[in-house]
């Protein structure tokens, strides 16, 4: 069957592999469907992989698939039925897992498409427990980028950042995957939403959305926007994903007793901090990675009713892959960017 691997920084192939055997207890063999491309993959793309990992390596960290078997023991799905997967190899067995705190298991393999083969393959075996049933009216894209794309910032926002409705939130890369469901996310229960672009041809594309004011970062000092906007006060909530390049910026657009929620750090990974204006004006930083699976299914319930909707740049095959995750690292790019694997 074919698959898609990194074999060394910068080189994707594809090849064929081997299927696999039939699914063993508890597990369910997979036919992928669609595979979200994310920042993690152009890190491990170009390099970045913070652990070790043995090339070649099959990409892909967020993805949907279709049942094709089920193994031994396992209840509650069938052939056919599509699926969206939990791109983190959990335990299932610690606390964490057991309470559904899913991204703090204790014994977490890796990340599969960085540290284990990823998702861009034909068919796959993963246990039945890291699949999320999709529901009526979501189809394979809306499964595909429940995981990252859609999980993540339910995490972000609202079992960390606690966002309320009525509430001020600067949203950064509003162009971005998450950012694109960060601002549907937040306006659809009522918050003003402020976003930053890289470019002027992305700020209608970001009002459509839902964003009410959106700032042009490479023409305007952002959080200066943000001051003016809030008459000085600031916002309550900074969603951070860039990292070093805005991460001061983001501070001064906290108001006092303000929240800032970060997942990445695109950008840079170190940065310095005022401490004390974190101390002084009593900020809150919180740190965000992954999601919870309960996560996934909130995300698909939402696409199902209508709320929010996967917004989709391009979708791209096996041999224009390394086209995209360029695109990708140039930031050039309004939503997300599909492999289709069927």
């Amino acid at each position: 069957m074919r698959a898609l691997q990194l074999v060394e920084d910068r080189r994707l192939e594809q090849v064929d592999i081997a299927p696999p055997p039939p699914p063993g207890l508890g597990e369910v063999t997979l036919r992928i469907k669609a595979v979200a491309l994310n920042h993690i993959d152009v890190w491990g793309w170009r390099g970045m992989a913070f652990a070790k990992r043995k090339l070649p390596l099959v990409i892909g960290a967020e993805a949907s698939g279709e049942v094709d078997q089920v193994g031994p023991g396992v209840t509650g799905l069938a052939p056919g039925q599509l699926v969206s997967i939990y791109g983190a190899r959990t335990c299932g067995l610690c606390r964490p897992c057991r309470e559904g705190r899913d991204n703090l298991c204790e014994h977490v393999s890796g990340v599969h498409g960085f540290h284990l083969d990823g998702f861009a393959q034909e068919k796959i075996n993963l246990p039945a427990r890291l699949l999320v049933p999709a529901p009526p009216g979501v189809d394979a894209v809306g499964a595909a980028v429940a995981p990252v794309t859609f999980g993540t910032v339910e995490h972000m926002l609202f079992d960390n950042a606690r966002l309320e409705p009525g509430e001020t939130i600067l949203v950064h890369a509003g162009g971005s995957g998450i950012g694109t469901a960060a601002i549907q996310l937040a306006k659809k229960m009522g918050c003003t939403v402020i976003t930053t672009v890289g470019s002027n041809d992305k700020i209608e594309k970001a009002k459509t959305l839902g964003a009410d004011h959106v700032i042009n970062y490479r023409e305007d000092r952002f959080e200066g926007v943000v001051r003016k906007l809030t008459k000085k006060k600031g916002v309550d909530v900074v969603f951070e994903h860039v990292g070093k390049d805005t991460w001061a910026g983001s501070m001064f657009s906290l108001r006092r007793g303000g929240r800032l929620v970060t997942c990445g750090s695109t950008s840079g990974v170190s940065t310095d901090m005022n401490l004390m204006m974190l101390f002084q004006q009593q900020l809150k930083i919180l740190g965000s990675f992954g999601c919870r699976m309960e996560n996934m299914a909130d995300a698909m319930q939402k696409m199902a009713a209508g709320l929010v909707k996967p917004v989709i740049d391009t979708e791209v095959d096996f041999g224009t892959i390394d086209t995209a995750l360029k695109r990708m690292e140039g930031r050039d790019v309004f939503g997300k960017i599909i492999l289709r694997v069927d």
